[in-house]
């Protein structure tokens, strides 16, 4: 790993570790401290959704026009600057516009560090790149949320504002740590996939949209993102406290047994995914989700003691997080390599966006999580099993070389034949 990745890693990590400090104590800290209700808390999370979506639709051709670092450090600073207000405000007004700054700005840096890495980066080493970026998140959130805790006080609104500050401050350390990185003078990604002369007119979004396999793996990730991470904190919470009679502290555990899960299997999975085509380790996520989704089921059931009962809960979000530590290395790369030349700031920013959406759209899920338990459990249960058919799908769709750039590279250096990437196909002249 060379002195960029090392940066733009520790960068990730530093900014991480700042927003698990305000993360889990927004919700108190607008309805409870602020004393503006749930109804102002819940706007909170609205804003912070809306930012991004705003932002996003703009981002990847800022991206590949200027490049990404100045991008990461406009995002970065505005992310601050939302940050601190956010802890000084006492109005919903003044939350709300902090909110919607803090939200586009952690929403643009998304993208642009992505393509940083990819930037940085061979499809062979690009897996690995990505395993490290989600296990330094997770490890920088799960940190940083623990040292918040014994920071915050509800009786003490300054014990909030230090938590803003300290996640004002990683912002700015993320801009100062990306103005030092030196990036390639000329964005040539190795293997890119070259310009396609059939896409030449039209916008990025419309020759994005033209693009079969990454409409497909668009549609594929927002099922994910709405199966998996669009329920944690909604509609799965609701029916592990109404239908399995989970206590609060249990649902903290369930979470930190998600962040854990992660941490210790991340590179353990990424020996097994690497060498694997991404499609079936896609589908495979779809039934290890499938299968965590009925232990929930069973917790709410209510067949079993309170114990039993909160062990299936815990356990169902730790195989989320052995899933969510296959997908890391598999994703985002996957959306990389389909990017022709010169606008993988544009796809990144497509997938980022397509996340957001299905982030805001996932509270849609507690209603049946805490009026028709057994219904939603049935309904996530069909939507994992989907995932797995909609992956194996796009496989089809993939060149040996985007399903699996590992075994495909190794076939070249060994003196196989070469494997195209050009989609489609065009004659090579001598």
């Amino acid at each position: 790993m060379g002195a960029a990745m090392r940066r733009i890693q520790a960068g990730n990590a530093l900014t991480a570790f700042g927003i698990g400090f305000t993360v889990p104590f927004l919700y108190i800290y607008v309805a409870q401290v602020r004393d503006l209700g749930s109804m102002a808390a819940t706007s909170a999370f609205v804003a912070f959704a809306l930012g991004a979506l705003v932002a996003l639709p703009f981002t990847g051709r800022v991206i590949d026009r200027r490049g990404p670092v100045p991008v990461v450090m406009g995002a970065a600073v505005a992310a601050s600057a939302g940050a601190l207000a956010l802890g000084l405000s006492t109005g919903i007004v003044p939350i709300l516009l902090s909110a919607l700054a803090l939200g586009a700005g952690q929403a643009v840096m998304q993208p642009a560090l992505a393509t940083m890495i990819v930037w940085c980066s061979t499809p062979s080493t690009r897996t690995r790149a990505f395993a490290l970026q989600f296990f330094m998140q997770n490890l920088g959130l799960g940190i940083g949320g623990l040292l918040g805790g014994q920071i915050v006080d509800e009786s003490r609104p300054g014990s909030f504002t230090l938590l803003f500050g300290i996640e004002a401050v990683m912002f700015l350390v993320l801009a100062g740590v990306v103005a030092t990185v030196r990036l390639p003078h000329v964005p040539t990604i190795k293997d890119a996939v070259p310009r396609d002369p059939a896409q030449a007119g039209g916008s990025g979004w419309k020759r994005l949209l033209r693009h079969k396999a990454m409409v497909q793996l668009c549609v594929l990730g927002f099922v994910v993102f709405f199966a998996c991470y669009g329920q944690f904190e909604s509609g799965l919470a609701a029916f592990g406290t109404e239908a399995a009679g989970i206590s609060p502290s249990t649902l903290g555990f369930a979470l930190a047994a998600n962040t854990g899960a992660i941490v210790l299997a991340q590179f353990v999975v990424l020996k097994l995914v690497e060498k694997r085509r991404r499609s079936r380790v896609i589908a495979l996520v779809g039934l290890i989700w499938t299968g965590a989704w009925l232990i929930a089921g069973f917790s709410g059931l209510g067949h079993g003691s309170a114990m039993m009962a909160a062990a299936a809960f815990i356990t169902t979000y730790a195989l989320f997080g052995i899933g969510e530590a296959m997908l890391s290395p598999t994703l985002a790369p996957l959306v990389a390599d389909l990017a022709p030349e010169g606008s993988v700031g544009q796809y990144n920013s497509a997938f980022a966006l397509v996340k957001q959406m299905a982030l805001a759209l996932g509270p849609l899920g507690v209603p049946l999580g805490a009026g028709a338990p057994m219904l939603y459990i049935a309904v996530f249960v069909l939507v994992s099993l989907g995932i797995a058919g909609l992956a194996l799908r796009l496989g089809k769709g993939l060149t040996p070389m985007q399903d699996n750039p590992v075994l495909a590279s190794r076939v070249v250096a060994q003196g196989g034949p070469a494997v195209a990437v050009k989609e489609p196909a065009q004659p090579v002249h001598a």
